[in-house]
């Protein structure tokens, strides 16, 4: 390690910027987003910087040759795009013991600038040495991913109790033991989603703080997480810190392994979903595991394909949670009807042409029956049919009987968003074979004349119809 990461206090005096052009506004952007007062010479004459009103109160132009500036109460000099003026600056800064950073140039550095991660009092600085900072800014974009939004917020919320908690805790592991439970439980989690008022009022109804850290059973927690259509890379950050802090995840059969990768390798893993037809633990079992689970002090998280409240049955679980006085969160994920639109080009909604959308299921020939499918005959509306492929010869025949034309178009979309993802597209006349086109697996049905757009099929819209024609006669 060539460079040692030290943050710089910039209320201590002027940083001293020389430059020119978009260089020294690059740089500029950095130290005025950091809060530095900054002495500018900009060599090439121009000093419109399209600064706010905010920054550009810290901002002073200085005339003159910088080489012959006075340096004194500076704390630090930077160059960016400063030629031959930056290397003599480089030499008369060193000369002084001021820190000193040429731009793009290791050997009249005294220091770099690392790619940073800004999230207020919480600040994460990446760097390579400078031998590649395309590198630096990759692996912040990774880290940029895995912290909370908030994690900021949660260091100054604990900063505004640190004295008075430390005060009251004299032993220091035990003080560290407790700043641990209240950022890993409830507390911490109700700061990251900004219900300050709440974390507030429970680490202040806390009556002694070292009972409260030397407990021995943490308090557990349910999230009640979607993971989407299928593609890992639709999880949501969110969903993904919770895979990575679970203790136990109880997941449907049908999240796909790629999903299941995510969680930390020493999480435990229940399967506990069920494919139609197959026997499965049944809702009541799964919600009396998950508050088993966090009432033994686990973080617990419940894996739902697509998302939890959209033919999920998170509300039940929500609600099971509720009675049983259990911690809970919902992180929302990317439903199949989203997804599986977006996979195969199919806009949900289009102007004049379709302003409603219905999401249903009908998993058996029982469940099409019951539907009222003559609230379903407008043609400007989209019906995305959830778990509807064993029932299509059913959903045919209700929505012919409600009057919907047998042109209207239809598209079957099976394992959206996965590599496998297969779809077909026709009429509603065809659509049981349109089920029998796409082999299996989990698929959603859209109806509307909104299919007519669809694109991103292995085969045409015009293809599949013709080949359809061409099996009729």
């Amino acid at each position: 390690m060539r460079f040692l990461p030290v943050f710089l206090d910039l209320k201590t005096g002027p940083v001293v910027l020389i430059g020119a052009g978009e260089l020294l506004r690059a740089k500029l952007r950095v130290l005025t987003a950091a809060g530095a007062r900054i002495r500018v010479h900009a060599i090439d004459g121009d000093r419109d910087l399209s600064l706010s009103s905010e920054d550009a109160a810290r901002v002073e132009f200085a005339s003159g040759d910088p080489q012959a500036a006075d340096l004194s109460g500076v704390i630090a000099v930077v160059c960016a795009g400063a030629g031959d003026v930056g290397v003599a600056m480089s030499v008369r800064a060193k000369a002084l013991g001021l820190p000193v950073n040429v731009m793009d140039d290791l050997v009249h550095s005294s220091f770099i600038f690392p790619a940073i991660v800004d999230r207020g009092d919480v600040v994460v600085a990446v760097g390579t040495g400078g031998t590649s900072p395309v590198v630096a800014r990759r692996v912040r974009e990774k880290i940029e991913a895995l912290l909370p939004a908030r994690i900021g917020e949660l260091a100054e919320f604990i900063g505004g109790f640190r004295k008075s908690i430390n005060e009251r805790i004299a032993e220091f592991p035990l003080r560290r033991r407790f700043w641990e439970r209240v950022i890993d439980g409830p507390i911490g989690a109700a700061v990251l989603a900004d219900r300050k008022s709440e974390a507030d009022a429970a680490l202040k109804a806390i009556a002694d703080p070292s009972a409260f850290a030397r407990a021995d059973k943490p308090e557990g927690s349910v999230a009640l997480v979607g993971a989407g259509p299928g593609d890992p890379d639709l999880l949501t950050i969110k969903a993904l810190r919770a895979l990575q802090d679970a203790d136990i995840v109880f997941h449907d059969e049908l999240v796909s392994p790629e999903i299941l990768d995510r969680i930390r390798r020493d999480t435990t893993r229940v399967a506990v979903g069920r494919r139609v037809g197959k026997p499965g633990i049944g809702q009541d079992a799964i919600n009396k595991r998950m508050i088993e689970a966090a009432q033994s002090g686990q973080r617990v998280v419940r894996l739902k394909g697509g998302d939890p409240f959209v033919f999920g049955r998170g509300g039940e679980e929500m609600e099971a949670l509720r009675a049983a006085g259990i911690a809970y969160s919902i992180i929302p994920g990317i439903t199949a009807g989203i997804g599986g639109a977006a996979d195969f080009e199919v806009p949900l909604t289009y102007r004049h042409e379709a302003t409603r959308i219905t999401f249903l299921t009908a998993h058996k020939a029982r469940d099409a029956e019951v539907v009222d499918w003559s609230t379903l005959t407008d043609t400007k509306m989209t019906v995305v049919v959830y778990m509807g492929t064993t029932a299509a010869p059913a959903i045919r025949a209700g929505l012919f009987a409600a009057g919907r034309s047998p042109e209207t178009p239809v598209g079957v979309f099976a394992r959206v968003t996965r590599p496998d993802a297969q779809g077909a597209i026709g009429t509603l006349r065809d659509l049981p074979e349109l089920v029998r086109r796409t082999n299996g697996g989990p698929a959603i049905l859209i109806i509307g004349e909104v299919v007519r757009h669809a694109g991103s099929l292995r085969q045409t819209p015009n293809q599949i119809i013709s080949d359809l024609l061409d099996a009729a006669e």
